[in-house]
């Protein structure tokens, strides 16, 4: 999703699984990877001992619309990966690798485009004046061009599903999805922010309440309870 706004109580609020499990489940995703130097790139970035990584697991998703706390960019990450990789093979065409990887990818620039403070993460210097795109590019291409021999179609198809995973260029994409694995992902992230917005409404709801407040993320309310319930 394209808000980057504050969420009032924010802090109060965290990944409905530990983020212990969340690593542990990209750790297993990344070993999973049959691309020796796709999975060679993703343990680069994502090195437990690594610089990037403490940035990335206190980073929220986002400021307000979905996962605004601190674990929530890990939490967002993991919930698009695992859909992606679900429906990965059963869509005729995806490079599997390629569409998991990016899943992964998608928005590491949000670990540099916010300041680290778990009550109320402002945006970072460099994310007002560059964005969490532009960002996530350059991470990627700096780790890519660390890795000698990364081969170069490779890197472009990990590089377009970071460039165009927002979808359209009035949201913020420099270019739209043009390959499956980034229409691909593309897809599930909005998909996976709308839910996590369903959950932020949830969350502010008066106990009880059958619905939420309007709101202009989704267009409306959203009805809260059981499918089934009458």
């Amino acid at each position: 999703m394209q808000s980057e706004q504050v969420e009032t109580g924010a802090a109060a609020a965290g990944p409905a699984v530990p983020p212990a499990e969340l690593e542990a489940r990209l750790r297993a995703t990344i070993a999973g990877i049959d691309d020796p130097w796709i999975r060679r790139l993703l343990e680069r970035i994502f090195a437990a001992d690594g610089p990037f990584w403490p940035r990335f697991l206190r980073a929220p998703a986002a400021r307000h619309h979905h996962e605004a706390y601190p674990h929530g960019l890990l939490e967002h990450t993991m919930r698009v990966t695992d859909g992606v990789a679900l429906l990965a093979p059963t869509i005729a065409g995806v490079d599997r690798d390629v569409a998991v990887a990016g899943a992964l990818l998608h928005d590491i620039g949000k670990a540099d485009a916010y300041e680290p403070d778990p009550v109320d993460p402002q945006m970072s210097e460099p994310g007002r004046l560059e964005g969490h795109i532009v960002l996530g590019y350059e991470i990627l291409r700096r780790a890519v061009d660390d890795v000698e021999g990364f081969p170069d179609a490779t890197a472009r198809s990990l590089r377009h599903v970071v460039l165009s995973h927002h979808g359209r260029l009035e949201y913020g994409s420099p270019v739209v999805p043009a390959t499956r694995e980034a229409i691909l992902v593309h897809h599930v992230d909005d998909l996976t922010a709308r839910m996590g917005i369903v959950d932020r409404l949830e969350r502010d709801a008066a106990p009880g309440a059958r619905w939420t407040a309007w709101d202009r993320a989704v267009g409306g309310a959203v009805r809260l309870g059981p499918a089934r319930s009458t």
